[in-house]
């Protein structure tokens, strides 16, 4: 048989395979309290996942700076946990830069990590020259090939699946 797109199932299947049927039980949108609240009830595998999950889609969409301004910034911590668990060394070492510009204890709050976004914002007009973490944005996406990404999620879900 010819391995095509057609008889073989796309990279990350088995990690959403993971997290599908916990993606509604937790909230990002209304604060830290009601985000934990939800995250810590899932197994501790379809945590990391799903943390990874969702850093990964914001960088992938608009980088580091739009996954910490958006709702789903409130779970980099965990973000961070996760790319260490499954063995994503180079983007947990990004994760790790980008999370400590807004000092101890990262600010689970919106309102507050939009503070210190704006605070650590640079002069200029095109996005590299204000965005503090657009360098960052960059290694990230060469780290994540380099690492074989959504391999490591899938193995990782593999060894974690009932």
């Amino acid at each position: 048989m010819t391995d095509t797109p057609s008889n073989r199932e796309r990279a990350g299947t088995k990690a959403w395979q993971l997290i599908e049927p916990h993606w509604k039980a937790v909230d990002l949108h209304n604060g830290p309290i009601v985000f934990l609240d939800g995250f810590e009830n899932l197994p501790v595998a379809a945590r990391h996942v799903f943390a990874i999950w969702w850093c990964d889609s914001e960088i992938c969409n608009g980088g580091f700076h739009q996954f910490f301004s958006n709702s789903t910034g409130v779970l980099a911590p965990e973000a961070l946990e996760g790319f260490q668990a499954i063995g994503l060394h180079e983007c947990a070492e990004l994760a790790e830069t980008a999370i400590e510009k807004f000092g101890d204890p990262f600010p689970r709050d919106r309102e507050a990590r939009y503070s210190v976004l704006k605070s650590i914002e640079l002069p200029g007009e095109k996005r590299k020259e204000w965005d503090p973490f657009y360098d960052l944005d960059d290694r990230y996406y060469v780290a994540k090939k380099r690492e074989d990404f959504y391999k490591k999620l899938d193995d990782f879900a593999l060894r974690h699946t009932r």
